[in-house]
């Protein structure tokens, strides 16, 4: 390529105008529709799309630019730090995990929500049962194979239709959206819900994650619309 410029630099000029874009749009609270502590009329639990939000029909791919690709023998889910046992499991391993199918609705700060995804997979409650997580564990950090992370409280994490998703509406989620295996916690921005998921710590304090460092909230309730800090 001209000047030497391999594809590498390439991909990573074209992540980083993707996270500077995205940072602006969080300072500037472009796709905020109302004060973040006011009340918006019209709106509650009961209602089924929140705040701000538009519905579409088709599931949009957002990422950081990278796609990593994975053999299912190379695979590996690592659920470690306060916990009372800690797994390090194979694809076949999860796969052998009790497998529960959650219908739910998802909702991005971007400002989409799509209804009704059928999601099989493990709730996370049950692998909560697994790892038996200590007394003092309050928050879940969770790191990606691309190298994506993000946090939530432990008691988000446990919610009885959050899951880690290997299908969708009856097919296994494509690479683009997270295959082989990808969190979904439908009561927050679909951000909290990261894409190839390697690793789950359990943690007594907080820690910020990869957008939550870069102007978006820490909490990411759609209901509160609590798209940025």
């Amino acid at each position: 390529m001209a000047g030497g410029e391999t594809k590498v630099t390439l991909i990573g000029r074209i992540k980083q105008k993707l996270i500077a874009a995205k940072e602006k749009t969080a300072r500037e609270r472009r796709l905020q529709s109302a004060p973040m502590d006011a009340p918006v009329p019209g709106y509650n639990t009961r209602n089924r799309l929140p705040p701000g939000q538009r519905l579409v029909e088709k599931w949009p791919v957002l990422d950081l630019g990278v796609t990593p690709r994975l053999e299912r023998a190379d695979w590996r889910l690592t659920v470690d730090g306060l916990v009372e046992a800690p797994a390090a499991w194979s694809w076949d391993e999860v796969m052998a995990l009790p497998q529960s199918d959650v219908r739910a609705d998802i909702h991005c700060v971007t400002t989409w929500s799509l209804y009704d995804s059928l999601w099989r997979g493990i709730r996370t409650r049950d692998l909560i049962a697994l790892v038996r997580p200590r007394p003092e564990a309050r928050f879940v950090i969770l790191r990606a194979y691309d190298g994506y992370t993000t946090n939530l409280p432990l008691a988000r994490f446990a919610e009885d239709d959050a899951l880690l998703a290997h299908s969708r509406n009856g097919a296994e989620i494509p690479l683009e959206h997270g295959a082989p295996l990808r969190v979904v916690v439908p009561s927050l921005y679909f951000w909290k819900s990261a894409k190839w998921v390697r690793r789950i710590t359990f943690a007594a304090e907080d820690a910020p994650g990869y957008w939550e460092v870069r102007g978006y909230h820490n909490d990411a309730d759609p209901w509160k619309e609590e798209r940025y800090a």
